[in-house]
């Protein structure tokens, strides 16, 4: 009788503890978000028609934090957020579970790390972001895995003070988790041709490709990463090429 008082309590209290750790997992994920919808809410976008600078006061973002560099928009999505790279004391990853006021949060920020170029001229950037449950951050980037959202949502854009940069959105799909800077030499013509060539045919069977697509030596290539919701070694990538660079007021 006591043996089995001592199981069942055993199991109660196991029981108790992944009830706790679930419900901390869920209120991290669902309650935690970063602070690009606080700062839209006073100069940032509403929703409404855009304007060329998607109506960002820049001049506000950077008295709030330096590191703030672009905006990244992507329609259809809840991709509505501003872009950090930290600065060069800081540590690439800084911004991981840190807000725009450098606090701990766990959706973090979007950012990109010191390996690109702040003005994406790099062949190939990558900007980061948490799959959020409650559909924050990089989370709706997964709506590319339907073939009919791919084929409506052709575009996604990238701000800077007096520029908008427009890219085609040419591939979705599921890669591994290497790190991209580091694993491929663009510098290197023949690997970034390589590259292209994969991204343009990748070997995943979630893949979206748009048709016609051409990829060059000069071509700029922004590629937004987020987690996936299976195995942990697994990344999901949407990619655009660039297509239009223009000046705003």
């Amino acid at each position: 009788m006591k043996a089995k008082k001592v199981f069942w309590g055993v199991i109660l209290a196991l029981a108790m503890i992944v009830v706790a750790g679930g419900t901390c997992f869920i209120v991290m994920h669902f309650f935690s978000d970063n602070d690009s919808q606080q700062f839209k809410s006073t100069s940032g976008p509403t929703g409404g028609p855009l304007g060329e600078n998607h109506n960002i006061d820049w001049n506000k973002l950077h008295k709030r934090n330096t590191d703030a560099y672009s905006w990244v928009y992507v329609p259809g999505t809840k991709i509505d957020h501003v872009v950090v790279q930290p600065s060069k004391h800081k540590d690439d990853l800084y911004y991981l579970n840190k807000n725009l006021d450098k606090e701990y949060e766990f959706a973090g920020t979007i950012f990109s790390e010191k390996l690109n170029k702040k003005d994406y001229s790099d062949p190939v950037t990558v900007l980061y972001g948490h799959n959020m449950i409650n559909g924050g951050m990089f989370a709706t980037l997964h709506k590319f895995k339907n073939p009919k959202f791919f084929k409506k949502h052709k575009k996604m854009y990238v701000y800077q003070p007096h520029r908008k940069l427009t890219y085609k959105i040419y591939s979705a799909y599921t890669y591994d988790d290497r790190h991209i800077m580091n694993s491929f030499d663009f510098s290197d013509s023949k690997v970034l041709k390589k590259y292209q060539k994969m991204t343009l045919k990748p070997k995943a069977f979630d893949r979206n490709v748009r048709k016609k697509t051409k990829l060059d030596l000069n071509s700029k290539i922004l590629t937004l990463s987020t987690c996936t919701n299976g195995a942990s070694n697994t990344r999901y990538l949407v990619q655009g090429v660039l297509i239009k660079d223009e000046q705003t007021n």
